[in-house]
């Protein structure tokens, strides 16, 4: 068994596509119309045959609820890797992106938290 698709629900999906896509870098692999809404997947550039980012609207009340409760108490939704966390943040910085958290060393591993304009908090990581 492996992961193949992963949600985060988004507040705005074609806002959400903008942002995963052109600030953030990853590449649309579908965007598919059911109905009122879209089956709109990511992946990382390079891996095509990845496990696939979901942007999935949070319109069930109890999906806003719970994006809303994690965002306000300052839990990410969900962990990107970087290669080099410094350079990203810089990177991100210089497009806009808000951080609540700056890269902060913890041992083995540094970490920062952004706000992606569409209700969430996403942690980086470089290992």
């Amino acid at each position: 068994m492996k992961i193949i698709v992963t949600s985060i629900f988004v507040e705005n999906q074609d806002k959400a596509l903008e942002f995963y896509s052109e600030t953030l870098g990853f590449v649309k692999k579908h965007d598919v119309p059911t109905g009122e809404h879209r089956w709109i997947t990511l992946v990382s550039p390079g891996e095509q045959d990845g496990t696939e980012l979901l942007l999935e609207p949070n319109e069930h009340p109890a999906a806003k609820e719970y994006q809303e409760k994690l965002f306000e108490d300052g839990i990410p939704v969900t962990m990107f890797g970087v290669a080099d966390i410094r350079k990203e943040h810089k990177r991100l910085m210089e497009k806009g992106v808000q951080f609540t958290m700056e890269p902060t060393d913890m041992g083995d591993l540094t970490i920062a938290v952004f706000d992606d304009t569409c209700g969430n908090l996403i942690q980086i990581i470089q290992q």
